[in-house]
């Protein structure tokens, strides 16, 4: 069953709606800090149970397969008909649209990797030299804020690809149908 425009959009919105979702669960689930254990000479710091890193990753990945998803749909042979790729670069509109999906997506994989590794990082180096005199009172978690930052980008960067893919099938339904205006019967 070949797919059509709309199935394409749902299949992308839905991946987005995702991201997001797994995104906000991400940054509610993040704890405010650890718990602070004085040893000999170091400071362990000790969180407790985390689940942002894991909703990190899978916002991460849904909005790989979200953007990934939308960049395919942009060409995807509807109806069996392919449409060349410069008749849609050709387009100011739809070429910078799918510029500001690209730059969306990077933004937004920026925002979600960056606090998910930092948090990552945080668990699996949790001794440090008793000099650290900031580390007295809590230890550190990821920055508050860039994981649902990411989140709504993750969103942004859907609704983008689902622009970019109304725009590509007005282009592709004016080339087909100037194509079909200049063959002879």
């Amino acid at each position: 069953m070949a797919l059509t425009p709309t199935q394409y959009g749902l299949v992308v919105a839905s991946l987005g709606l995702a991201s997001f979702i797994s995104g906000i669960l991400a940054e509610l689930k993040k704890p405010a800090a650890g718990e602070v254990i004085s040893g000999r000479g170091v400071i362990i710091c000790k969180y407790p149970s985390d689940p942002s890193v894991i909703w990190g990753i899978i916002s991460t990945a849904f909005l790989v397969a979200t953007s990934v998803a939308g960049y395919l749909s942009l060409f995807y042979p509807y109806k069996g008909k392919s449409v060349p790729k410069a008749a849609i670069f050709s387009s100011t509109l739809c070429y910078s649209y799918i510029i500001v999906a690209l730059g969306a997506t990077i933004f937004a994989a920026i925002f979600l990797i960056w606090p998910t590794v930092e948090g990552q990082l945080h668990h699996t180096r949790n001794v440090h030299a008793h000099a650290d005199v900031e580390l007295e009172s809590a230890c550190p978690t990821a920055k508050t804020g860039l994981l649902g930052g990411g989140a709504f980008a993750s969103l942004n960067s859907s609704l983008f690809w689902l622009v970019c893919l109304m725009l590509v099938n007005n282009a592709r339904e004016d080339y087909i149908a100037d194509n079909d205006k200049h063959v002879p019967i």
